[in-house]
């Protein structure tokens, strides 16, 4: 009997034999919507005989990727490989290669992470004689970005102010260099596609028909352009299958639009409705909670998550004196938790911010308890790996600019600014690259002959690893060589301290992912094995090993614990910042989202925590406990105070809380002042100033804020008539 459809609940099941047209599942957490995509991929191809080439179904992230593909391999044995299954930028990379003379690039384009797309950035500007501190490249990178996410070119981009000009000539210059380097950068890799398929029919037709089924997951998260290439895929068979809860986007400040799951119906009028309400995760209580907070929100599709699930333990709240105390009885809860049976990596603690975790790290340490930080600066963006990583793509192509500026010194050769800087003066005046302008060094009497017998030799290292890739030399011997051919290696044994072991192990840590790449793919390119390191995320590479897990609650969406702590539940801080009527309500109900997402992760027991005094950048202040504890059923609570502790729960049966001293539930506090989002790539802003917030200076007039930079008080980037200005927070105030 075929295992698809088996243990199905109706509901799930009715989504998996839909037999076409478009459909939108809205799933709950941990209501089994990978179970629901898995099994109705099979259905397509067991019970209606779609080939599996002719399906796409496309998520956000390499690890749901591979968890659809490992799980559609045991439903549909030998079949799985032909499917396409993979990310938005994934799949839209391998497309692109696949067209590459249609679409316009070559199709051994180089992708640019952000880091190396803000290195672009900042040559240009430079290059412009810009002011830097006027237009800051990582502003105008986050605008650009933007611009694209909106499906908008430079041709099309219409400024609306001085700054905006300023921009738009950046925009320009910066795709002429990047046609000029045969990169994309993330946002490209849908764009073009996209920009693609509105101009060329043919192309557009082709890939209509290539793809009899298109499955999308976590439709919540996508963008304007990610929406318009899915339906535009769809346009003529109109079998569209989304999932995902809008309860659970979170991503507003990356782009994402949830109204492209609340507003599906209005794309397809006769789009089938089907709701996962049946959670197979959580406790009764936990879901209750849950629901106490995020069904405030106004603008959602109705539904409420219910269970067969135990009761399970009240929520705990426990209430704290400053920042320092909540880390000590965290952790000391936390230890409770491990001599009950627990194991470390059962426990998660989660925060709004970043900046909240040193306090819960010190304590971690002074108890000897293991832990682990999500969401620091990610293995492939360290320098070492970096620098290898450059010479490798330079290897693949060395029109590359960003990666051959990167290591045209590195190691030391001598090589120095000045030379560099003549180099790039000699491609601008050339209209061609930097590599071109190299090769044509040995003729450019502005360099003496010292230097040109060092750029030589350079460009024969440059030959000699083009020379090996070009042979098929795999990745991980062509990375050994490197790393010997060019001294790296041997500068870093020299050099003989901790700091260097721990770069030399990580270059091992880099060969010894290449030699598992080259075992799992049947074959193993230096094109392919860039392409998924470069678009590789965070969450790809959470390993759950024997440790306390510590993480923003952005970084914890997709993952469960049985144990989650859920730490700075007071007004400004989850929330991030004040409310009153009247502001954006769109930002809180943001807020109530992401606390929804915090406490769905847990399975068995949740257990949130605030401080009355707390200190932040800085500033010390009072605070009022979060209205997120305050919107939940009191019968679903127990309140406990601060330091005496009594035995822990045992595992696996559920039993009350640690008792940590009884404490009645304070005032329930009054609504805040100010409420702004603070995302967590923005979360060093103070004084309840956000980009996109129009502001009001005294002499510069009302402007809007485009950056805001860390601080004591934070600096903050606004757009004025006349031109963009730095300014210390202090100095505003809400236009």
């Amino acid at each position: 009997m075929s295992e698809v459809g088996r243990g199905l609940n109706p509901e799930q099941l009715a989504a998996v034999v839909h037999t076409a047209g478009p459909l939108v599942v809205f799933a709950g957490a941990g209501s089994g919507k990978t179970r629901v995509i898995t099994h109705r991929v099979a259905q397509l191809i067991q019970a209606r005989g779609v080939a599996p080439w002719r399906i796409l179904a496309v998520t956000f992230t390499n690890k749901a990727a591979r968890e659809l593909r490992e799980r559609l391999e045991k439903l549909v044995p030998g079949q799985a490989s032909s499917l396409w299954v993979g990310t938005f930028h994934a799949v839209c990379a391998r497309l692109l290669r696949a067209h590459a003379e249609a679409c316009g690039v070559r199709k051994d384009f180089v992708i640019y992470d952000d880091s190396d797309q803000r290195a672009m950035l900042t040559r240009i500007v430079r290059a412009l004689q810009l002011d830097e501190r006027r237009y800051p490249p990582k502003q105008v990178q986050w605008r650009i970005n933007t611009l694209k996410q909106e499906g908008i070119s430079a041709q099309q981009f219409e400024p609306v102010d001085p700054f905006e000009r300023v921009v738009q000539q950046i925009y320009l210059a910066y795709e002429e260099r990047m046609r000029g380097s045969s990169a994309l950068d993330f946002g490209d890799l849908i764009f073009r596609l996209v920009l693609v398929m509105r101009e060329n029919s043919g192309l557009r037709a082709h890939l209509q028909d290539r793809y009899e089924h298109v499955l999308v997951d976590e439709f919540q998260d996508v963008n304007h352009t990610q929406f318009e290439l899915v339906k535009t895929l769809c346009e003529q068979h109109r079998n569209l299958c989304v999932v995902g809860d809008d309860d659970q986007s979170i991503y507003r400040w990356r782009g994402a639009d949830r109204r492209n799951i609340l507003d599906f119906r209005k794309f397809f009028p006769d789009a089938t409705v089907i709701k996962l309400e049946q959670n197979y995760r959580s406790t009764q209580r936990i879901l209750r909670v849950a629901h106490s907070v995020v069904s405030k929100n106004f603008d959602r599709e109705p539904k409420q998550l219910w269970t067969d699930n135990p009761e399970g333990s009240p929520i705990t709240v426990i209430a704290c004196d400053d920042e320092r105390d909540e880390a000590t009885t965290v952790v000391s809860g936390m230890r409770m938790l491990l001599d009950a049976g627990y194991a470390r990596n059962d426990i998660a603690l989660l925060y709004r911010v970043h900046a909240q975790s040193r306090v819960f790290e010190e304590s971690l340490r002074h108890s000897n308890v293991p832990y682990r930080v999500i969401g620091g600066l990610r293995f492939y963006d360290r320098a070492e790996v970096k620098d290898l990583l450059a010479y490798l793509r330079v290897a693949h192509n060395p029109d590359d600019d960003v990666s051959l500026l990167r290591i045209i010194n590195v190691p030391a050769r001598g090589i120095g600014k000045t030379t560099v800087e003549r180099l790039v003066e000699a491609a601008a005046r050339a209209g061609g690259g930097v590599f071109a302008a190299l090769s044509s060094a040995a003729d450019d009497a502005a360099h003496s002959a010292g230097t040109k017998k060092k750029l030589t030799v350079f460009l024969q290292l440059i030959a000699q690893m083009r020379s090996a890739a070009a042979a098929g030399e795999e990745p991980s011997a062509l990375a050994k060589t490197i790393l010997r051919d060019t001294g790296y290696l041997q500068a870093l044994r020299v050099e003989d301290t901790p700091e260097a072991d721990s770069r030399i192990e990580n270059l091992e840590e880099v060969v010894k992912s290449m030699e598992e790449f080259e075992g799992e793919h049947e074959d193993p390119t230096l094109a392919s094995f860039l392409e998924l390191v470069t678009l590789e995320t965070d969450a790809d590479r959470v390993e759950l090993d024997d440790a306390i897990t510590l993480m923003t609650v952005h970084a914890a969406k997709g993952l469960e614990f049985p144990i989650v702590m859920v730490a700075g539940l007071e007004e400004e801080t989850f929330p991030h910042r004040g409310f009153e009527s009247g502001d954006d309500p769109e930002e809180l109900e943001e807020e109530r989202r992401l606390a929804y997402v915090a406490f769905t992760r847990a399975r068995e027991r949740l257990f949130l925590s605030y401080a009355q005094v707390r200190r932040m950048y800085g500033e010390m202040k009072f605070r009022r406990r979060s209205r997120f504890i305050d919107e939940m059923p009191e019968s679903e609570l127990h309140w406990v105070g601060l330091r005496r502790h009594s035995a822990a729960p045992s595992r696996p049966a559920p039993a009350p809380p640690p008792r940590l001293g009884e404490r009645a539930p304070a005032a329930r506090p009054r609504l805040g002042e100010r409420y702004v989002d603070r995302s967590e790539l923005n979360d060093v802003a103070d004084g309840g100033i956000t980009l996109g917030m129009r502001v009001r200076h005294s002499r510069f007039g009302v402007g809007q804020v485009t950056a805001v930079t860390a601080g004591m008080p934070p600096r903050v980037t606004v757009s004025f008539t006349d031109g963009p200005r730095q300014i210390v927070s202090t100095f505003l105030e809400p236009a």
